[in-house]
Protein backbone atom coordinates (compact mmCIF):
# COMPACT_ATOMS: atom_id res chain seq x y z
CA UNK A 1 0.00 0.00 0.00
CA UNK A 2 0.73 3.54 -0.87
CA UNK A 3 1.67 5.05 3.00
CA UNK A 4 1.69 8.04 1.77
CA UNK A 5 -1.95 8.38 0.41
CA UNK A 6 -3.45 5.79 3.56
CA UNK A 7 -2.16 8.78 5.79
CA UNK A 8 -3.15 11.70 3.72
CA UNK A 9 -6.74 9.89 3.94
CA UNK A 10 -6.38 9.32 7.57
CA UNK A 11 -5.64 12.87 8.65
CA UNK A 12 -8.33 14.20 5.79
CA UNK A 13 -10.65 12.58 7.96
CA UNK A 14 -9.44 13.58 11.43
CA UNK A 15 -10.10 17.00 9.66
CA UNK A 16 -13.53 16.79 8.91
CA UNK A 17 -14.38 15.13 11.72
CA UNK A 18 -13.24 18.27 13.75
CA UNK A 19 -15.57 20.36 11.77
CA UNK A 20 -19.12 18.72 13.30
CA UNK A 21 -17.09 20.32 16.91
CA UNK A 22 -16.29 23.22 15.11
CA UNK A 23 -19.66 23.71 14.02
CA UNK A 24 -20.68 23.55 17.01
CA UNK A 25 -18.73 26.30 18.19
CA UNK A 26 -20.27 27.98 14.94
CA UNK A 27 -23.50 27.79 16.20
CA UNK A 28 -23.31 27.62 19.72
CA UNK A 29 -21.95 30.97 20.21
CA UNK A 30 -25.04 32.60 17.64
CA UNK A 31 -27.81 31.78 19.97
CA UNK A 32 -29.03 32.46 23.49
CA UNK A 33 -26.65 32.08 26.69
CA UNK A 34 -29.00 29.64 27.81
CA UNK A 35 -29.19 27.85 25.36
CA UNK A 36 -25.92 27.20 24.13
CA UNK A 37 -25.11 23.68 25.57
CA UNK A 38 -28.41 22.05 24.26
CA UNK A 39 -27.33 23.91 20.76
CA UNK A 40 -23.92 22.27 21.02
CA UNK A 41 -25.57 19.21 21.79
CA UNK A 42 -27.70 18.54 18.55
CA UNK A 43 -24.20 18.40 16.94
CA UNK A 44 -22.31 16.12 19.53
CA UNK A 45 -25.70 14.11 19.40
CA UNK A 46 -25.46 13.82 15.43
CA UNK A 47 -21.62 12.34 16.10
CA UNK A 48 -22.83 10.37 18.44
CA UNK A 49 -25.59 8.68 16.43
CA UNK A 50 -24.68 8.76 12.96
CA UNK A 51 -21.33 7.26 13.22
CA UNK A 52 -22.86 4.47 15.05
CA UNK A 53 -25.39 4.40 12.44
CA UNK A 54 -22.60 4.82 9.63
CA UNK A 55 -20.92 1.33 10.82
CA UNK A 56 -24.19 -0.54 11.29
CA UNK A 57 -25.57 -0.12 7.81
CA UNK A 58 -24.84 3.33 6.49
CA UNK A 59 -21.84 2.65 4.35
CA UNK A 60 -23.36 -0.18 3.26
CA UNK A 61 -26.33 1.65 1.82
CA UNK A 62 -23.93 4.28 0.53
CA UNK A 63 -21.48 2.34 -1.11
CA UNK A 64 -23.27 -0.39 -2.24
CA UNK A 65 -22.03 -2.02 -5.10
CA UNK A 66 -25.14 -1.82 -7.13
CA UNK A 67 -25.40 -1.19 -11.02
CA UNK A 68 -25.77 1.38 -12.86
CA UNK A 69 -29.65 0.94 -12.81
CA UNK A 70 -29.69 0.96 -8.99
CA UNK A 71 -31.72 3.69 -7.20
CA UNK A 72 -30.04 2.60 -3.95
CA UNK A 73 -28.43 -0.98 -3.34
CA UNK A 74 -27.72 -2.90 0.20
CA UNK A 75 -24.52 -4.63 0.10
CA UNK A 76 -24.91 -6.33 3.39
CA UNK A 77 -26.96 -4.81 6.15
CA UNK A 78 -24.82 -4.79 9.62
CA UNK A 79 -21.55 -4.05 10.61
CA UNK A 80 -19.41 -2.89 7.17
CA UNK A 81 -20.76 -5.58 4.70
CA UNK A 82 -21.11 -9.39 5.19
CA UNK A 83 -18.74 -11.92 6.82
CA UNK A 84 -15.49 -13.10 5.76
CA UNK A 85 -14.02 -15.81 7.97
CA UNK A 86 -15.20 -14.06 11.02
CA UNK A 87 -13.89 -10.95 9.70
CA UNK A 88 -16.09 -7.91 8.15
CA UNK A 89 -15.39 -7.75 4.56
CA UNK A 90 -13.84 -4.50 4.92
CA UNK A 91 -11.54 -5.13 7.60
CA UNK A 92 -10.61 -8.08 6.08
CA UNK A 93 -9.97 -6.24 2.96
CA UNK A 94 -8.04 -3.53 4.38
CA UNK A 95 -5.72 -6.15 6.32
CA UNK A 96 -5.49 -8.32 3.24
CA UNK A 97 -4.98 -5.89 0.63
CA UNK A 98 -5.28 -6.71 -3.34
CA UNK A 99 -2.78 -5.99 -5.92
CA UNK A 100 -2.70 -2.57 -6.72
CA UNK A 101 -4.87 -0.95 -3.88
CA UNK A 102 -3.00 2.37 -2.34
CA UNK A 103 -4.89 2.85 0.62
CA UNK A 104 -7.09 0.97 3.62
CA UNK A 105 -10.67 0.21 2.43
CA UNK A 106 -11.45 1.37 6.08
CA UNK A 107 -9.83 4.73 5.42
CA UNK A 108 -12.16 5.79 3.00
CA UNK A 109 -15.42 4.20 5.39
CA UNK A 110 -13.77 6.52 7.70
CA UNK A 111 -13.64 9.58 5.79
CA UNK A 112 -17.19 8.97 4.52
CA UNK A 113 -18.05 8.63 7.78
CA UNK A 114 -17.22 12.04 8.85
CA UNK A 115 -19.50 13.36 5.74
CA UNK A 116 -22.54 11.88 6.82
CA UNK A 117 -22.04 13.49 10.89
CA UNK A 118 -20.95 16.75 9.69
CA UNK A 119 -24.37 17.22 7.21
CA UNK A 120 -26.79 15.65 9.53
CA UNK A 121 -25.54 18.65 12.25
CA UNK A 122 -25.85 20.95 9.44
CA UNK A 123 -29.61 20.64 9.89
CA UNK A 124 -29.40 21.88 13.22
CA UNK A 125 -28.87 25.40 13.01
CA UNK A 126 -32.28 26.17 11.41
CA UNK A 127 -34.17 25.14 14.80
CA UNK A 128 -31.93 26.83 17.31
CA UNK A 129 -33.47 27.53 20.73
CA UNK A 130 -36.75 25.11 20.49
CA UNK A 131 -36.23 21.71 19.41
CA UNK A 132 -36.02 18.90 21.87
CA UNK A 133 -32.77 17.13 22.00
CA UNK A 134 -34.55 13.28 22.02
CA UNK A 135 -37.17 14.30 19.02
CA UNK A 136 -33.68 15.76 17.00
CA UNK A 137 -32.12 12.37 17.30
CA UNK A 138 -34.92 10.32 16.26
CA UNK A 139 -35.47 12.78 12.84
CA UNK A 140 -31.29 12.58 12.47
CA UNK A 141 -31.53 9.01 12.65
CA UNK A 142 -34.43 8.65 9.92
CA UNK A 143 -33.17 11.10 8.07
CA UNK A 144 -29.82 10.27 7.79
CA UNK A 145 -31.14 6.61 6.83
CA UNK A 146 -34.08 7.44 3.96
CA UNK A 147 -32.04 10.86 2.76
CA UNK A 148 -28.35 10.90 3.60
CA UNK A 149 -27.18 7.36 3.24
CA UNK A 150 -29.26 7.03 -0.33
CA UNK A 151 -27.83 10.21 -1.85
CA UNK A 152 -24.10 9.86 -0.77
CA UNK A 153 -24.94 6.55 -3.14
CA UNK A 154 -25.92 9.08 -6.30
CA UNK A 155 -23.63 11.39 -5.63
CA UNK A 156 -20.40 9.57 -4.20
CA UNK A 157 -20.22 5.76 -4.82
CA UNK A 158 -18.69 5.51 -8.48
CA UNK A 159 -16.37 3.90 -10.39
CA UNK A 160 -13.40 5.86 -12.48
CA UNK A 161 -11.40 3.97 -15.12
CA UNK A 162 -8.95 6.17 -17.01
CA UNK A 163 -10.15 9.29 -15.08
CA UNK A 164 -14.02 8.76 -16.41
CA UNK A 165 -16.88 7.60 -14.19
CA UNK A 166 -17.72 4.49 -15.83
CA UNK A 167 -20.24 3.08 -13.49
CA UNK A 168 -21.74 4.54 -9.94
CA UNK A 169 -24.83 6.40 -8.46
CA UNK A 170 -27.56 7.87 -11.12
CA UNK A 171 -26.83 11.56 -10.43
CA UNK A 172 -22.78 11.30 -11.39
CA UNK A 173 -22.93 8.51 -13.18
CA UNK A 174 -26.26 9.18 -15.40
CA UNK A 175 -26.54 12.85 -15.25
CA UNK A 176 -22.87 13.45 -15.09
CA UNK A 177 -22.90 15.86 -12.57
CA UNK A 178 -19.35 17.24 -10.82
CA UNK A 179 -19.47 17.35 -7.64
CA UNK A 180 -16.17 16.63 -5.88
CA UNK A 181 -17.12 17.30 -2.44
CA UNK A 182 -20.35 17.43 -1.39
CA UNK A 183 -22.49 20.29 -2.77
CA UNK A 184 -25.04 18.15 -3.26
CA UNK A 185 -25.55 15.50 -1.10
CA UNK A 186 -23.86 17.54 2.26
CA UNK A 187 -24.91 21.41 1.54
CA UNK A 188 -28.55 21.37 -0.43
CA UNK A 189 -28.77 17.92 0.82
CA UNK A 190 -28.44 19.98 4.41
CA UNK A 191 -30.03 23.48 3.40
CA UNK A 192 -33.40 21.89 1.82
CA UNK A 193 -33.80 19.74 5.24
CA UNK A 194 -33.15 23.01 7.63
CA UNK A 195 -35.91 24.99 5.89
CA UNK A 196 -38.65 21.83 6.46
CA UNK A 197 -37.62 21.73 9.70
CA UNK A 198 -37.66 25.34 9.89
CA UNK A 199 -41.13 25.30 8.68
CA UNK A 200 -42.43 22.44 11.00
CA UNK A 201 -41.16 23.84 14.13
CA UNK A 202 -42.75 27.38 13.62
CA UNK A 203 -40.76 30.96 14.43
CA UNK A 204 -39.46 31.11 17.90
CA UNK A 205 -40.99 33.86 20.03
CA UNK A 206 -40.28 37.38 19.24
CA UNK A 207 -38.72 36.29 15.57
CA UNK A 208 -37.96 39.27 13.92
CA UNK A 209 -35.54 40.86 12.30
CA UNK A 210 -32.02 42.19 14.93
CA UNK A 211 -33.81 40.67 17.98
CA UNK A 212 -32.16 37.44 18.22
CA UNK A 213 -27.85 38.47 18.83
CA UNK A 214 -25.45 36.24 18.97
CA UNK A 215 -24.41 35.77 22.46
CA UNK A 216 -20.73 34.68 22.43
CA UNK A 217 -19.00 36.25 19.17
CA UNK A 218 -15.53 34.64 19.79
CA UNK A 219 -17.11 31.62 20.24
CA UNK A 220 -18.60 31.69 17.01
CA UNK A 221 -14.94 32.91 15.07
CA UNK A 222 -13.44 29.63 16.90
CA UNK A 223 -16.09 27.64 14.98
CA UNK A 224 -15.69 29.66 11.89
CA UNK A 225 -11.31 28.77 12.21
CA UNK A 226 -12.10 24.94 12.91
CA UNK A 227 -14.15 24.69 10.27
CA UNK A 228 -12.23 26.39 7.84
CA UNK A 229 -9.06 24.18 9.11
CA UNK A 230 -11.07 21.03 8.81
CA UNK A 231 -12.24 21.96 5.51
CA UNK A 232 -9.17 21.26 3.75
CA UNK A 233 -9.65 17.85 4.72
CA UNK A 234 -13.51 17.81 3.19
CA UNK A 235 -12.41 19.05 -0.26
CA UNK A 236 -8.64 18.28 -0.84
CA UNK A 237 -9.35 14.85 0.95
CA UNK A 238 -11.96 13.82 -1.29
CA UNK A 239 -9.55 13.35 -3.95
CA UNK A 240 -8.10 10.60 -1.62
CA UNK A 241 -4.37 11.26 -2.74
CA UNK A 242 -1.78 13.70 -2.38
CA UNK A 243 -1.32 14.72 -5.87
CA UNK A 244 -1.79 17.61 -8.19
CA UNK A 245 -5.52 17.78 -7.70
CA UNK A 246 -5.91 17.85 -4.10
CA UNK A 247 -3.46 20.63 -4.14
CA UNK A 248 -6.03 22.50 -6.51
CA UNK A 249 -8.72 22.02 -4.21
CA UNK A 250 -6.34 22.95 -1.02
CA UNK A 251 -5.70 26.78 -3.13
CA UNK A 252 -9.36 27.24 -3.37
CA UNK A 253 -10.02 26.35 -0.33
CA UNK A 254 -8.19 29.28 0.58
CA UNK A 255 -9.26 31.34 -1.68
CA UNK A 256 -12.60 31.44 -2.22
CA UNK A 257 -13.83 31.73 1.53
CA UNK A 258 -11.05 34.67 1.62
CA UNK A 259 -13.30 36.34 -1.54
CA UNK A 260 -16.47 35.35 0.15
CA UNK A 261 -15.54 36.72 3.31
CA UNK A 262 -15.00 40.19 1.70
CA UNK A 263 -18.28 39.97 -0.69
CA UNK A 264 -19.77 39.27 2.39
CA UNK A 265 -19.20 42.05 4.10
CA UNK A 266 -19.23 44.97 1.53
CA UNK A 267 -22.80 43.96 1.32
CA UNK A 268 -22.69 44.71 5.35
CA UNK A 269 -21.48 47.90 4.88
CA UNK A 270 -23.62 48.57 2.11
CA UNK A 271 -26.78 47.81 3.52
CA UNK A 272 -25.82 48.30 7.48
CA UNK A 273 -23.37 50.86 7.40
CA UNK A 274 -20.84 48.33 9.41
CA UNK A 275 -18.82 45.16 9.00
CA UNK A 276 -19.09 42.95 11.24
CA UNK A 277 -16.92 39.91 12.47
CA UNK A 278 -20.29 37.76 12.65
CA UNK A 279 -20.68 38.75 8.89
CA UNK A 280 -16.87 37.53 8.13
CA UNK A 281 -17.37 34.76 9.39
CA UNK A 282 -20.39 33.88 7.74
CA UNK A 283 -18.62 34.72 4.70
CA UNK A 284 -15.96 32.60 4.99
CA UNK A 285 -18.42 29.66 5.76
CA UNK A 286 -20.40 30.50 2.82
CA UNK A 287 -17.69 30.61 0.58
CA UNK A 288 -16.22 27.06 1.84
CA UNK A 289 -19.73 25.82 0.82
CA UNK A 290 -20.04 27.27 -2.41
CA UNK A 291 -15.87 26.00 -3.14
CA UNK A 292 -16.69 22.61 -1.86
CA UNK A 293 -18.67 21.24 -5.32
CA UNK A 294 -16.02 23.19 -7.73
CA UNK A 295 -13.12 23.29 -5.51
CA UNK A 296 -11.36 21.15 -8.66
CA UNK A 297 -13.07 22.42 -11.57
CA UNK A 298 -11.99 25.89 -11.07
CA UNK A 299 -8.52 27.57 -11.25
CA UNK A 300 -7.63 30.12 -8.60
CA UNK A 301 -8.67 32.88 -10.46
CA UNK A 302 -11.80 31.49 -11.06
CA UNK A 303 -12.79 30.40 -7.41
CA UNK A 304 -12.06 33.27 -6.18
CA UNK A 305 -14.86 35.25 -8.43
CA UNK A 306 -17.10 32.29 -7.36
CA UNK A 307 -16.13 33.34 -3.35
CA UNK A 308 -17.12 36.94 -3.84
CA UNK A 309 -20.33 36.09 -5.88
CA UNK A 310 -21.35 33.66 -3.34
CA UNK A 311 -20.25 35.49 0.09
CA UNK A 312 -22.63 38.66 -1.56
CA UNK A 313 -25.71 36.33 -2.57
CA UNK A 314 -25.90 34.48 0.72
CA UNK A 315 -25.40 37.55 2.51
CA UNK A 316 -28.61 39.03 0.66
CA UNK A 317 -30.25 35.15 0.84
CA UNK A 318 -30.34 34.92 4.87
CA UNK A 319 -32.97 38.12 4.80
CA UNK A 320 -35.00 35.87 2.64
CA UNK A 321 -36.55 34.36 6.09
CA UNK A 322 -37.82 37.66 6.84
CA UNK A 323 -39.48 38.29 3.41
CA UNK A 324 -40.99 34.95 3.53
CA UNK A 325 -41.94 34.27 6.81
CA UNK A 326 -39.65 30.99 7.95
CA UNK A 327 -37.57 31.32 10.88
CA UNK A 328 -34.19 29.42 9.92
CA UNK A 329 -32.29 30.29 13.18
CA UNK A 330 -28.85 30.33 11.81
CA UNK A 331 -29.08 30.78 8.19
CA UNK A 332 -28.86 27.03 6.97
CA UNK A 333 -31.16 28.22 4.22
CA UNK A 334 -29.29 31.32 3.23
CA UNK A 335 -25.81 30.07 3.63
CA UNK A 336 -25.84 26.28 3.35
CA UNK A 337 -28.64 26.19 0.10
CA UNK A 338 -27.93 28.83 -1.26
CA UNK A 339 -24.52 28.81 -1.25
CA UNK A 340 -24.22 24.82 -2.24
CA UNK A 341 -26.79 25.66 -5.73
CA UNK A 342 -24.59 28.77 -6.09
CA UNK A 343 -21.17 26.32 -6.26
CA UNK A 344 -22.68 23.71 -8.24
CA UNK A 345 -24.67 25.31 -10.90
CA UNK A 346 -20.90 27.61 -11.49
CA UNK A 347 -19.28 24.66 -12.67
CA UNK A 348 -21.66 24.80 -15.22
CA UNK A 349 -20.78 27.88 -16.04
CA UNK A 350 -16.85 28.57 -15.42
CA UNK A 351 -15.78 24.85 -14.93
CA UNK A 352 -12.82 23.96 -16.92
CA UNK A 353 -13.34 21.75 -19.99
CA UNK A 354 -17.08 21.76 -19.10
CA UNK A 355 -18.02 25.49 -18.62
CA UNK A 356 -20.59 27.51 -21.34
CA UNK A 357 -18.10 30.36 -20.64
CA UNK A 358 -15.51 28.87 -22.41
CA UNK A 359 -17.31 27.77 -25.45
CA UNK A 360 -18.23 24.25 -24.09
CA UNK A 361 -22.20 24.46 -24.00
CA UNK A 362 -24.91 24.97 -21.21
CA UNK A 363 -25.31 20.64 -21.23
CA UNK A 364 -23.07 20.72 -17.81
CA UNK A 365 -25.01 23.57 -16.26
CA UNK A 366 -28.21 21.75 -16.85
CA UNK A 367 -27.06 18.33 -15.44
CA UNK A 368 -26.13 20.11 -12.67
CA UNK A 369 -29.03 21.96 -11.98
CA UNK A 370 -31.29 19.12 -12.25
CA UNK A 371 -28.59 17.38 -10.25
CA UNK A 372 -29.32 19.72 -7.38
CA UNK A 373 -32.89 19.89 -8.06
CA UNK A 374 -33.49 16.39 -7.30
CA UNK A 375 -31.41 16.16 -4.13
CA UNK A 376 -33.29 19.41 -3.22
CA UNK A 377 -36.73 18.02 -3.87
CA UNK A 378 -36.06 14.92 -2.21
CA UNK A 379 -34.37 15.73 0.67
CA UNK A 380 -36.93 18.62 1.79
CA UNK A 381 -40.03 16.53 1.00
CA UNK A 382 -38.74 13.34 3.10
CA UNK A 383 -37.15 16.16 5.77
CA UNK A 384 -40.84 18.23 5.77
CA UNK A 385 -42.71 13.99 6.33
CA UNK A 386 -40.63 13.13 8.85
CA UNK A 387 -40.34 16.38 11.32
CA UNK A 388 -44.22 16.37 10.73
CA UNK A 389 -44.43 12.75 11.91
CA UNK A 390 -41.91 13.50 14.80
CA UNK A 391 -43.95 16.72 15.76
CA UNK A 392 -46.96 14.79 15.96
CA UNK A 393 -46.20 12.04 17.74
CA UNK A 394 -43.48 12.71 20.39
CA UNK A 395 -43.13 16.20 19.94
CA UNK A 396 -40.35 18.36 18.45
CA UNK A 397 -40.51 21.93 20.03
CA UNK A 398 -40.64 22.69 23.61
CA UNK A 399 -42.84 24.13 25.70
CA UNK A 400 -43.29 28.04 25.34
CA UNK A 401 -42.07 28.96 28.82
CA UNK A 402 -39.08 27.06 28.28
CA UNK A 403 -37.76 28.14 24.98
CA UNK A 404 -39.02 32.27 26.72
CA UNK A 405 -36.26 31.27 29.69
CA UNK A 406 -33.76 29.15 27.70
CA UNK A 407 -33.44 25.33 27.53
CA UNK A 408 -30.49 24.17 28.66
CA UNK A 409 -31.56 23.65 31.99
CA UNK A 410 -34.89 22.19 31.50
CA UNK A 411 -33.67 20.07 28.31
CA UNK A 412 -30.00 18.97 29.40
CA UNK A 413 -29.88 20.00 33.34
CA UNK A 414 -26.71 22.61 32.60
CA UNK A 415 -25.72 26.07 32.21
CA UNK A 416 -22.79 26.69 29.82
CA UNK A 417 -21.84 29.53 32.17
CA UNK A 418 -21.21 29.12 35.68
CA UNK A 419 -21.31 33.20 37.68
CA UNK A 420 -21.24 34.08 41.31
CA UNK A 421 -19.13 33.17 44.11
CA UNK A 422 -21.09 29.96 45.03
CA UNK A 423 -19.73 28.39 42.01
CA UNK A 424 -16.17 28.35 42.64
Amino acid sequence: MDQGNTAFVLISAALVLLMTPGLAFFYGGMVKAKSVVSMMMLSFGSLGLIAVLWVLYGYSIAFSNGGTDTFVGIDGWFGLDTNFLGLTQQVHDSLNPAEGVVYPSLAFVSFQATFAIITVALISGAIADRAKFGAWMVFAGLWATIVYFPVANWVFNFTLTDGKVTDGGWIVYNLGVIDFAGGTAVHINAGAAGLALAIILGKRFGFSKGINQPHNVPLTLLGVALLWFGWFGFNAGSEVAADGIASLAFINTIGAPAAAMLGWIIIEKIKHGKATSIGAGSGAVAGLVAITPACASLDPIWALVLGLIAGALCALAIDLKFALGFDDSLDVVGIHLVGGIVGTLYIGIFGNNVGAAFGFGFHQLAMQALGAGAVLVYSFVLALIIGFIVEKTIGFRVKAEDEIAGIDTVVHGEEAYAFGADRG
